[in-house]
């Protein structure tokens, strides 16, 4: 189970944001749920999450094809800045749900605590690679040969997510992290 400190050793101490217990009191989620998110709390991660925005309110009120989830975050769209994405938590499951900007909900994982865990071998994953850390600006490309280890390197970090919630790669469409990773160079 991901600890707040490994959280912070590769998104940084001022990139996790733990949940205010008054804040997911009455949130109806799974009690283990709001466990980790006061405790463990929700990291920014690379290409993933600008901004940990838990919402307030004690009803969900992200909108997606799922019906109303919790917010607990947004995610610029880097060709319309003014389109958000968000993760969400779905009331009674605590399943976590990628919700695109039109509403479209994308399975990312069976419970918060899985997210937690897949975020957090992810960010560390990414951070922590010379390749697939952000580039220094929008006219860096990679060579065939960068993108040949940057492949492998992806195709390593699937294997590893999958083995760390099944069920949030038994499909590609509907499905975050297949398609995510699917088209990270391209």
């Amino acid at each position: 189970m991901t600890t707040y400190d490994q959280l912070t050793d590769w998104a940084g101490l001022g990139h996790v944001t733990r949940a205010g217990r008054d804040m997911v009191g009455d949130w109806r989620i799974p009690d283990s749920a709001k466990a980790q998110l006061v405790e463990v709390g929700i990291p920014v991660a690379p290409r993933l999450i600008d901004r940990v925005v838990m919402q307030s309110e004690a009803e969900p009120t992200l909108l997606s094809s799922r019906g109303l989830l919790y917010r607990l975050t947004e995610q610029a769209d880097p060709d319309e800045p003014v389109e958000w994405s968000s993760f969400g938590v779905e009331p009674e499951t605590g399943a976590v749900y990628f919700v695109m900007p039109d509403g479209e909900a994308c399975l990312a994982n069976s419970s918060v605590s899985v997210w937690l865990d897949v975020l957090h071998h992810y960010g560390s994953r990414v951070t922590a690679s010379e390749l697939l850390s952000e580039p220094e600006g929008p006219e860096e490309y990679f060579s065939e040969e960068e993108e040949e280890r940057a492949s492998a390197e992806l195709n390593r970090l699937t294997e590893e997510l999958k083995e760390i919630d099944p069920a949030a790669f038994s499909g590609y469409e509907g499905f975050l992290w297949p398609g995510l990773l699917d088209r990270w160079l391209y």
